[in-house]
């Protein structure tokens, strides 16, 4: 339970008793319940769309509901993405590449890769809210799921690059397959779950986790081709991008 109440901690600004933080559960074993965390932030995602969508027009909906989504994460991976698009597209060594993403400082590649990111989930969310109710349910609900899986495996699967004491540095040296495999049997679950729910097809959802995977490993191949390897800001950045992912694979269905 304390290990299930860090990863609420960490990833979302719901409140969780300051003594979670303090126990001595290693807070690596918290990616096991990632999934989870993603599971109850798609549930009141999807709750303010569907209530908001009887008195709002779709394109008002999908606005608040992404901004939703923003203030229930603080931001925190979107705040990943910016850092990581500035380090990563600059022409500069891959140790430069680190300092800059760990400046406080947004620069142009930073801005420009929030833009387009709220501008395709924010598409995404307005051409659900129009569709089908079985896929907005799904999409809405699958999306954080594989995205907060998919920070696991990058985060277990690949190198880390930064030395000393750093916050993704506390999380990760405490995690291991273990947590993977466990993360992994929740999202399968769920993915199956509510395919099968929402009439949507097995195959669909677990077609989507595949995509998940297969896109996780080509971000985290291209990080580490520009950094000496990943870090708390490109986890951020892969959660982002596979949720934008998911969102526009449900468009098409």
């Amino acid at each position: 339970m304390n290990s299930l109440a860090v990863a609420f901690g960490f990833l979302t600004t719901l409140p969780v008793p300051s003594r979670f933080w303090q126990s001595a559960v290693p807070f690596g074993h918290a990616f096991a319940w990632f999934p989870l965390v993603g599971l109850v932030l798609g549930t009141i995602q999807l709750a303010a769309a569907l209530g908001l969508g009887l008195f709002l027009p779709s394109s008002v909906v999908a606005a608040l509901v992404f901004t939703l989504g923003v203030l229930l994460t603080g931001g925190l991976h979107l705040d990943g993405l910016m850092d990581t698009c500035d380090g990563v597209f600059c022409a500069r060594a891959p140790e430069e590449r680190l300092a800059i993403m760990r400046d406080s400082h947004t620069g142009a590649f930073g801005v420009l890769g929030a833009v387009c990111l709220a501008l395709v989930k924010y598409s995404a969310l307005i051409a659900l809210l129009h569709g089908q109710r079985t896929l907005l349910v799904a999409g809405v609900l699958l999306a954080p799921i594989l995205s907060r899986w998919a920070m696991v495996l990058a985060t277990v699967g690949f190198p880390y690059g930064r030395s000393g004491e750093t916050l993704g540095a506390t999380f990760r040296q405490s995690a291991g397959r273990r947590q993977l495999v466990t993360a992994t049997v929740w999202t399968v679950f769920l993915l199956i779950l509510i395919s099968t729910v929402t009439q949507l097809g097995v195959w669909w959802g677990l077609a989507a986790f595949g995509s998940a995977a297969g896109l996780t490993y080509l971000l985290a191949r291209f990080a580490l081709g520009r950094l000496p390897g990943l870090t708390g800001d490109v986890y951020g950045a892969i959660n982002e991008v596979i949720e934008a992912m998911a969102l526009v694979t449900f468009t098409s269905l």
